[in-house]
């Protein structure tokens, strides 16, 4: 693969980060803004809500411009937006710096997936867009705990700070080291559009959505969870958490490795166990070794199903930047979803292991929504 890729890794890692963080710290902003835990689960929400009405429209603007500059751009927007995070005197200052790093991050998710299609063979999109999507796994691994350990160590102000470092060392980097290649056409809004006449490429959205509806659902309530149900301290979030990013990581390269080649197996595959390991979280969620065998293999599944996920979409359409963030808008979509119905379980009154059930439930219409496409491929 070549190197370029990793670079474009490293900018969606520091992008995932900040989406991830407030996951890891939840009770230290619902303690410093003074609001209910399934408020601060509502910052993950507008932050993808973010993602996916703001990005396309970016993207939009952007098209004709060459994807280096495009994407140092986009980062310049997201570390304003980082940086207002820091800072944040209440809540509603708070939800504004989500908005911002949520628009910026979605055109920079179909910026990258699309620049990293073109540096390799089409057989080998799958596996380009998994090392590009890594950078969203090892998020959850090093940026997300690091993240944590910073907030209840030093405040979650330093917190924020510390991602907007990441993101101005990476964009100095991406400046330095990756190549300016000019766009071999001048893409226009009618080419664009003309290619979401395909029926099967929103069958393709679709199932993303709820697969990372699903995941999120569960992922985005993991620390109450944890520690209200199972019983784990505050101290040991950062090391469980790592422990789900770890597993996302392990699952991303296998699920890269047949993602091109068996894309429809992988999905079908991979919901049915990530429908298995939450019901069997919610049902034992009081025994601490059940609630971290399930962690790893949500983990394993949910998330790390992405690689499969972009080269389901590309074997449906022609790679485009546009079609990729739109993919991207889908997913985050499905955070939106799955994080709201989350709290929404929370809030209600139905118990901290609500969100899994739900997660369950949207994982399900995943599953459900890959039937008619099997159907449908048996037919030719």
């Amino acid at each position: 693969m070549p190197s370029i890729i990793y670079l474009l890794a490293l900018a969606i890692f520091c992008m995932t980060t900040s989406e991830f963080m407030v996951a890891g710290m939840m009770n230290e902003l619902a303690l410093a803004f003074q609001v209910p835990i399934s408020s601060i689960g509502y910052l993950i929400t507008t932050y993808a809500g973010a993602m996916v009405v703001g990005g396309p429209i970016l993207t939009a603007a952007l098209l004709r411009i060459r994807s280096k500059q495009a994407l140092l751009f986009l980062m310049f927007v997201f570390l304003i937006g980082q940086s207002l995070g820091a800072i944040a005197w209440n809540y509603d200052s708070m939800m504004v710096s989500r908005i911002i790093t949520g628009i910026a991050s979605s055109s920079a998710f179909g910026v990258a997936i699309s620049f990293s299609a073109t540096l390799v063979p089409s057989n080998s999109r799958g596996k380009a867009a998994s090392i590009v999507l890594a950078g969203l796994m090892i998020a959850t691994v090093i940026g997300l705990p690091i993240t944590t350990i910073i907030s209840q160590n030093f405040g979650w102000r330093i917190s924020f700070g510390f991602v907007s470092i990441l993101v101005l060392v990476s964009g100095i980097m991406i400046q330095s080291l990756l190549p300016s290649v000019p766009n071999k056409e001048r893409l226009k809004w009618k080419d664009e559009l003309m290619h979401f006449k395909n029926i099967h490429l929103w069958a393709a959205y679709i199932t993303s959505m709820f697969i990372i509806g699903g995941t999120f659902a569960a992922f985005s309530y993991f620390t109450p969870i944890f520690t209200n149900i199972t019983g784990f301290s505050n101290a040991s979030i950062p090391y469980l958490l790592a422990l789900y990013g770890s597993a996302t990581v392990v699952g991303n390269i296998v699920f890269g490795k047949f993602a091109d080649k068996y894309t429809t197996e992988t999905l079908l595959s991979g919901l049915i166990m990530l429908i298995v390991a939450m019901s069997s979280f919610a049902l034992g969620a009081e025994n601490k070794y059940i609630a971290v065998i399930m962690t790893i293999f949500i983990g394993l599944t949910g998330v790390a199903m992405n690689p499969a996920m972009v080269a389901r979409v590309m074997k449906t359409a022609t790679n485009s930047t546009m079609i990729n963030t739109i993919h991207s808008s889908f997913i985050t979509l499905g955070v939106v979803i799955g994080s709201s119905l989350g709290g929404l379980g929370i809030s209600k009154g139905y118990g901290y292991t609500s969100p899994l059930w739900i997660g369950v439930c949207l994982a399900t219409f995943g599953l459900l929504s890959i039937f008619p496409y099997l159907h449908k491929r048996k037919e030719h």
